[in-house]
């Protein structure tokens, strides 16, 4: 199941924009509250009683499960039959199954799914890029190209995928880039002033060369990302960096079919912001039958 943080994050910002989407011109609580989904209160009776299934209609890594119940329990009150926790799932098997009121099912349904199917594509397409560099040892991340408002969720789903995550926000780690360095009037400089304002915090250093990462390797960097670079050059600038205990992250112009070559250099991680920027969604369906 996604974590607490990330359900706390999806109540702050996606359920009640979610809301506002599907229930136009009437206030979040009014709409919670009230269920005005016009075409579901003309045409199923009050007090109707339905069950509905969350099913997968290919397989695929399933995240979200929480979000799903928090969007239908936003709109009312239902009975849950059957709930797994996220991980891979058939074709056809149900990961969620509720009992409640007709109007309720369908009033959440789309809110529900539209969020648990990219949550699900986003751990789906992280799971291909873990398998794809399995017995190398490294790792998959993720990065901040996230959609606003849903990075928290998100990246819970890269880690249900085998993923880890990078820094949630500017504030959690330094990442010195292309743009800094020129500021700072060279790599060197920029990494120091990094060290010297915030002297706890892990630091990683972005390199295009390997006279930058030899350079930043002597400086003390925790960590170098190899933007861009061809496998020959990782493959060097791993040799620079192992022995000094300093880790590489591979980033910039990465593809599935080019994952595990990339990672057969020594990398570390590898740095992938496609996990999250444009993961294709699974799709999954609700299956509805009438009575209890």
């Amino acid at each position: 199941m996604l974590s607490r943080h990330a359900l706390d994050a999806l109540a702050a910002a996606g359920l009640d924009a979610a809301a506002v989407e599907e229930l136009a011109h009437r206030t979040v609580a009014e709409d919670l509250a009230g269920g005005v989904d016009v075409t579901s209160t003309a045409t199923i009776p009050e007090g109707l009683v339905g069950t509905a299934a969350f099913v997968p209609r290919e397989a695929g890594v399933v995240a979200g499960i929480g979000v799903a119940m928090a969007c239908i329990e936003a709109v009312g009150p239902v009975s849950w039959d059957l709930v797994r926790g996220d991980g891979p799932a058939a074709q056809g098997e149900t990961v969620l199954q509720m009992t409640g009121p007709v109007r309720t099912l369908l009033t959440g349904e789309r809110s529900a799914l539209n969020l648990l199917c990219h949550l699900s594509g986003v751990a789906t397409q992280t799971a291909l890029w873990v398998a794809a560099v399995e017995g190398t040892g490294a790792r998959i991340r993720d990065t901040r190209k996230t959609t606003p408002g849903l990075r928290a969720l998100e990246k819970a789903a890269v880690v249900v995928g085998g993923g880890l995550n990078h820094r949630m926000a500017l504030s959690d780690a330094a990442l010195v880039k292309d743009n800094h360095v020129v500021a700072a009037g060279g790599v060197t400089q920029a990494f120091q002033a990094v060290r010297a304002m915030w002297p706890g915090l892990d630091v990683e250093v972005e390199c295009d060369t390997l006279e930058q990462v030899s350079e930043v390797v002597a400086a003390g960097a925790d960590l170098v990302l190899l933007d861009n670079m061809s496998l020959e050059d990782m493959s060097a600038a791993v040799a620079l960096c192992k022995p000094k205990g300093v880790r590489t992250e591979a980033s910039g112009g990465l593809t599935l079919d080019r994952a595990r070559p990339v990672a057969e250099t020594g990398v570390d991680f590898l740095s992938v912001g496609a996990l999250t920027h444009s993961a294709p969604v699974l799709d999954l369906g609700l299956d509805l039958r009438l009575g209890a």
